[in-house]
């Protein structure tokens, strides 16, 4: 992973139905399937402090992701140096059967995108959603 500024998306697998214990968006159940998370990562340590927090099972909820991942870990990451998480969910919204499964979902600071966190009919090919120079795909 790059230790530059830049996005991320993580491809998360639910493998039940689960219900992120998240005031804000109470009731809100995730069905079992493939899911996509967009982040961004502009702090010290760039993308692979950032990605690394979240690999990690064990650790201090924080953000709304943190229950996803803490739940069912991650399936593959894809990062892109000096890239925009928003720009990557929008590219990977366009694939047909790409849905907001919970609105307000891991973007309550972004005004342009109605959650951070799609819903996919199948597994997404990650490679995909990499954009320009550096861009670094692990699954």
């Amino acid at each position: 992973m790059p230790d530059a500024p830049g996005a991320y998306a993580l491809l998360i697998e639910v493998s039940r139905p689960y219900e992120p214990p998240i005031r804000r968006l109470a009731k809100r159940r995730l069905a079992a399937g493939h899911y996509l998370y967009g982040g961004s990562a502009n702090g010290p340590g760039g993308i692979r402090a950032r990605v690394r927090r979240h690999l990690r099972r064990k650790k201090t909820v924080h953000w709304h992701i943190d229950h996803l991942t803490k739940a069912f870990g991650v399936a593959a990451v894809v990062a892109v140096v000096g890239g925009n998480e928003c720009a990557i969910l929008e590219e990977a919204g366009r694939r047909p059967g790409v849905r907001v499964p919970v609105p307000g979902f891991g973007s309550s600071d972004c005004v342009r995108c109605p959650a951070h966190l799609l819903s996919l009919t199948d597994e997404l090919d990650l490679a995909s959603l990499a954009q320009g120079d550096g861009s670094v795909v692990l699954a």
